[in-house]
């Protein structure tokens, strides 16, 4: 959903069968952004399960590039923390 008179700066995103999970995740991600004036979320209603994920960026950059940013940084870190974990479990079972 793009705000009218907006050049794609300021994105509504609706993110269907999600909650803060990734709402919240994803929002701090975005905001690591220096582009990004405004990121903030909202559960439309509690017995529906989606979001409503709002981005406005600054100088005419595109609302879906921070957001694609955002996911693509998130999965990095979700990778990080499994790569970590496994090779934690790996070592403990060693040990034993």
């Amino acid at each position: 959903i793009q705000a009218d008179g907006t050049d794609g700066n300021c994105v509504t995103f609706v993110l269907h069968d999600e909650d803060h999970t990734l709402g919240n995740s994803l929002r701090y991600m975005v905001m690591k952004n220096p582009d990004v004036e405004f990121c903030g979320y909202c559960i439309t209603h509690p017995s529906e399960s989606k979001i409503n994920f709002r981005i406005q960026t600054r100088g005419g950059l595109p609302a879906v590039e921070p957001f694609r940013k955002g996911l693509n940084d998130l999965m990095g870190v979700c990778q990080h923390v499994l790569n970590t974990f496994e090779r934690s479990v790996k070592e403990f079972r060693a040990q034993k």
